[in-house]
């Protein structure tokens, strides 16, 4: 479970802390820079927003993993800024979606065989934001999709990809069925924004 504490103050995240949670999911890199300093030491932190190539350098200063990584560009620029092994999920569009961030399914294998060379970043699996639907077994697709391409690519590269971030507070269960590994719970942890 990711606690996604995007927007909510040290505070709340303090008293999650004190409940027990000890991982968290930042949006954005600039409000984890201020942020993540006025928190209690011993979280990890992991983001899962956009985050553009100029930014790569700040966000491995503060994130231990990256949910996000959707791009050559961006992998590359991860592995030339990272001082010590920096795990990513590669952000996959299955819904095809033109709004929605993420690359091709067909551009996965290339991604991730490129990562296989570098040197600090290790893809340890994949990241979708489905189309959102108030009826969460119609996100049920999109998780077997992203499931099913993930099985493929390990048979297809040889590459262990044992993560699946998938999943929010309203469609949890099915991505749980559906073999998510990461759900980001934002609303149910910390009420809505």
């Amino acid at each position: 479970l990711l606690a996604v504490s995007k927007t909510k103050p040290p505070e709340a995240i303090r008293e999650a802390a004190d409940c027990g949670l000890r991982l968290f999911g930042e949006n954005r890199v600039q409000e984890a820079q201020s942020k993540i300093p006025l928190c209690p030491s011993g979280l990890e932190w992991h983001l899962i927003g956009h985050l553009q190539t100029n930014k790569a350098k700040l966000a491995v200063r503060f994130f231990q993993m990256i949910h996000s990584v959707d791009s050559m560009k961006l992998l590359q620029a991860l592995d030339a800024h990272a001082d010590v092994t920096l795990p990513v999920l590669l952000q996959v569009n299955v819904s095809g979606e033109a709004a929605k961030f993420g690359m091709t399914p067909d551009e996965v294998a290339g991604v991730i065989e490129a990562a296989n060379r570098m040197q600090k970043v290790e893809v340890h699996g994949l990241m979708t934001i489905p189309p959102f639907s108030p009826d969460p077994e119609k996100t049920r697709v999109h998780f077997a999709a992203l499931r099913d391409l993930r099985d493929r690519l390990q048979d297809e590269t040889g590459t262990p990809l044992p993560e699946l971030s998938m999943g929010m507070s309203h469609d949890l269960e099915v991505a749980i069925e559906e073999g998510s590994t990461w759900v980001r719970i934002g609303t149910d942890l910390f009420g809505k924004r």
